[in-house]
């Protein structure tokens, strides 16, 4: 059993808009902090080996200008890669970018993950469109954080669609739901409708289990 409480509020998160080459982009930015060094951290998040114990099956040609997929989800090219602080790819698409950097945390040992995802408004529609994406990042977080804490999941994707996993899911489509209303880009009917298709793809069998 996990603290999901606990595990939600372990995550910041936010939402912006931000001009990038002339485009206009909807940012959405995660921070959480490990119990673990840099170095551990960033080979968990870039070693296929690791990285299937706690998110997805990893393949590719896994350097800076290679590419990457994750088996049933999003593949992409790898941009930058400055090992153990920087990585920099595409997400499913040339103009979805997903940016990580690693610093130290607050105390000796301990790693602060920043994940910066961005798209053009144009994709986004507006800030809602974070629900489509920041439910999915949380349970990654979530993920590394119980697998480098020692509680590895023999099946990593079951595990985020159980009853438990899809519970952590539905605080995360709400959590994200006050982080777009509080960061005003997005009208209440958009993001209304950005909250049915999340709480469909995130949490189907926990949703009507709401008080």
């Amino acid at each position: 059993m996990i603290d999901i409480a606990q595990q939600l509020a372990a995550i910041h998160r936010a939402v912006g808009n931000r001009t990038l080459e002339q485009s206009e982009m909807v940012a959405v930015t995660l921070r959480r902090e490990y119990d673990a060094e840099i170095a551990d951290v960033w080979e968990a998040i870039t070693e296929p080996e690791r990285v299937r114990r706690w998110f997805l099956p990893l393949s590719g040609d896994l350097r800076e200008g290679g590419s990457f997929q994750l088996e049933g989800n999003a593949g992409g090219d790898i941009l930058t890669c400055q090992a153990p602080r920087l990585l920099k790819v595409t997400f499913g698409g040339p103009v979805s970018l997903v940016t990580l950097t690693l610093t130290e945390g607050a105390e000796p040992e301990t790693t602060l993950l920043e994940l910066d995802h961005t798209v053009p408004k144009e994709m986004a529609g507006s800030g809602a469109g974070a629900l489509y994406v920041g439910p999915g990042w949380d349970g990654a977080l979530l993920g590394l954080a119980l697998y480098l804490a020692g509680q590895e999941s023999a099946d990593p994707v079951a595990a985020a669609n159980s009853t438990e996993g899809q519970t952590f899911s539905l605080g995360s489509v709400r959590a994200w739901e006050r982080t777009v209303r509080e960061s005003g880009t997005a009208t209440e009917e958009e993001l209304a409708a950005a909250v049915e298709v999340s709480l469909a793809q995130f949490a189907p069998a926990v949703r009507d289990l709401e008080s």
